[in-house]
């Protein structure tokens, strides 16, 4: 059985060895999410806090509802 896990773990070190080679030869030009990532994620970000914004003051939700206080309990039937 070592034989066998020796053999098994060399493939995957020599697989690992091809990936890193294949990498490291390979330029490196920025793709979408490299020029336009951090922008997109800030707008959309701004966006959603401008629309909650919005829909905080604007709705005239009447907020931190709480029958203490108003509510009276009736008499008891018998």
């Amino acid at each position: 059985m070592f034989p066998l896990a020796r053999a098994a773990q060399s493939f995957v070190a020599r697989g690992i060895q091809r990936t890193a080679v294949r990498g490291a030869h390979r330029k490196h030009e920025p793709t979408f999410h490299d020029k336009y990532g951090t922008m997109v994620l800030l707008g959309g970000a701004s966006m959603c806090t401008a629309v909650w914004a919005y829909v905080f003051t604007s709705l005239n939700v009447e907020w931190g509802i709480s029958p203490v206080g108003r509510v009276t309990p009736s008499e008891w039937r018998r």
